[in-house]
């Protein structure tokens, strides 16, 4: 029944890209979000189909003249074809609008690789000065350490060195060599770092700076603990958009301490093509905006359904069945920065915790072991993933407590859905009569999927309210209806949060801001821990 579940799921991506060509055509006019365009496409590249995906994008071209993206396709076809002279008038003709060249460096390489080994190509690498394709981006930070993701053209020895004024030998930390098997990749950390500190910071790739002159900096968290000020951005639903990745600039603009990404941080939707996967990755992590906002900004996140498996899937709860569970969580993890992902290989998902100051974040997991929520006790966490946040949230002394999740809690946010926490009341119960058996104080509920804005107030017979911000629309352009149930509901442009914490404060404080994309507050709220303290408990 799970197999069915999880290939009904899968059949849904199928349809879609049934309605986007017949007959092997590509449609000449663009249907649906631009995020799944090209897919088909690309999917004739990954079954090495070269001559249809060469009539596909050169169909599509014909329609769009100036879609980069689909100049990326075309190279990788005429490649695959054998033209790797007009392939490289393809890459030429790109990079001169304006899409970078690490796109046709990163790939997939099995994609290009008859234009990526001519000498014509590698000579435009170096031209180029290209050793560093994705990245940098700093993420889990703490208060004396950081680690670095980092993607290099070839494989080659990287390390990255700090300094307070400027990068020196200051601080730096081990070398480590990137390789095909790491897809290229590296997450290099380092210690020995001060309490709230700026440093900037470079990446050495085979003994020479990637990033000079501009080099990037970061901040490092308040002591564990202390008390402070500081403000972490948090949201959902990033399908890839061109005319939208400004808002990567945007957020980085209010110089968050840290990011949350809740899950839709890119659409994929095809769980058994590792790399349609990663190909859905490198077009964001190609993205100027992107690269720039991430490097100045340590982030942290988990998964939804467009980026775990497919739309409102339900894969069950074992680890290996379906089988594509683990390959997809060994994607992902070469493809973020996080302190740790879930249980490791004997308990896979991209749960964590970390903690900045006197406030600890708990990001949970919503897809991996969700069971069928028309079944009798289903579970949305499975068994491990709940008692590590039953244990984690009882151990937890800090001011407030940030419970993070893919999917909404309140009730109501998505009417006659079985997807949200609605399909899981039981568990849900479980958790929140927890907190209250347990006189847990101070915790707020995050999540995305909704694409737009809210705010909830979770009334509860016993214990203090809960109160829920959500906020899933980062670069979508499709859109859900607000909600009347909600204190507040948004959606006409794209949004983020904006989380202040001050816990300097006699009675601490907490204040959700809601931004567009050209940076409007259109919502704040602001939350006190004696309004989320049960009776008998200091509210610090």
């Amino acid at each position: 029944m799970r197999n069915g579940i999880a290939l009904l799921c899968m059949g849904l991506a199928a349809t879609w890209v049934a309605a986007t060509a017949s007959g092997g055509q590509p449609a000449r006019k663009r249907r649906g979000p631009y995020k799944r365009t090209h897919i088909q496409g690309m999917k004739l590249l990954d079954a090495g189909e070269h001559a249809k995906a060469l009539t596909f994008f050169q169909d599509y071209l014909a329609a769009q003249p100036d879609d980069l993206e689909a100049h990326f396709g075309l190279a990788a076809a005429q490649a695959g074809t054998g033209d790797a002279e007009a392939a490289l008038a393809t890459v030429r003709k790109a990079v001169e609008a304006g899409l970078p060249l690490g796109r046709f460096v990163a790939g997939p390489r099995g994609w290009l690789k008859p234009l990526t080994d001519t000498k014509e190509f590698r000579d435009l690498v170096r031209e180029k000065r290209l050793a560093l394709v994705h990245g940098p981006m700093p993420g889990a930070v703490t208060s004396r350490s950081a680690r670095f993701w980092i993607r290099t053209a070839t494989a080659s020895p990287v390390k990255v060195v700090l300094g307070r004024g400027k990068p020196g030998t200051e601080i730096e930390s081990a070398p480590q060599w990137t390789s095909q098997e790491t897809d290229f990749t590296a997450v290099l950390e380092v210690t020995g770092l001060s309490p709230a500190t700026r440093y900037f910071y470079d990446v050495v790739v085979d003994g020479k700076s990637t990033l000079a002159p501009r080099h990037p900096s970061f901040r490092t968290f308040p002591s564990p603990n202390s008390r402070a000020r500081f403000r972490v951005g948090f949201g959902g639903g990033a399908g890839y958009v061109p005319q939208r990745e400004r808002m990567w600039t945007t957020i980085r603009g209010f110089k968050p301490l840290a990011f949350l990404f809740l899950g839709d941080n890119v659409y994929i939707d095809l769980p058994k093509m590792p790399e349609m996967q990663r190909y859905c990755y490198y077009r964001r992590q190609s993205r100027p905006e992107y690269r720039d906002f991430v490097a100045a900004t340590p982030i942290y996140a988990v998964w939804d359904d467009h980026d775990f498996g497919t739309n409102d899937c339900i894969p069950g709860p074992e680890i290996d069945d379906p089988p594509w569970k683990v390959p997809v969580w060994k994607v992902f993890c070469q493809n973020w920065v996080n302190p740790y992902y879930g249980g490791g290989d004997k308990a896979p998902g991209c749960w964590f915790h970390f903690t900045i100051g006197d406030v600890d974040f708990f990001m949970t997991d919503s897809r991996f072991y969700r069971s069928n929520p028309r079944k009798p006790n289903p579970s949305m966490l499975g068994p491990a993933q709940k008692q590590w946040l039953l244990d984690r949230l009882k151990e937890s002394r800090a001011t407030f407590k940030v419970l993070a999740n893919g999917v909404p809690w309140a009730t109501g946010t998505k009417p006659g859905s079985l997807d949200t926490w609605d399909g899981f009341k039981d568990e849900r119960k479980e958790i929140f009569d927890f907190i209250e058996q347990n006189k847990i104080p101070g915790v707020i509920l995050l999540s995305a999927d909704r694409h737009r804005s809210d705010v909830w107030k979770l009334k509860r017979s016993v214990g203090y309210p809960l109160y829920e911000f959500e906020t899933s629309r980062l670069t979508n352009q499709h859109v859900h209806a607000p909600m009347e149930g909600a204190l507040f509901s948004y959606n006409k442009k794209q949004a983020f949060g904006l989380l202040t914490f001050d816990t300097r404060k006699d009675d601490p404080e907490v204040t959700y801001r809601i931004f567009t994309i050209d940076g409007e507050e259109v919502h704040s709220i602001t939350l006190r821990r004696s309004q989320l303290t049960p009776r008998g408990v200091p509210r610090r």
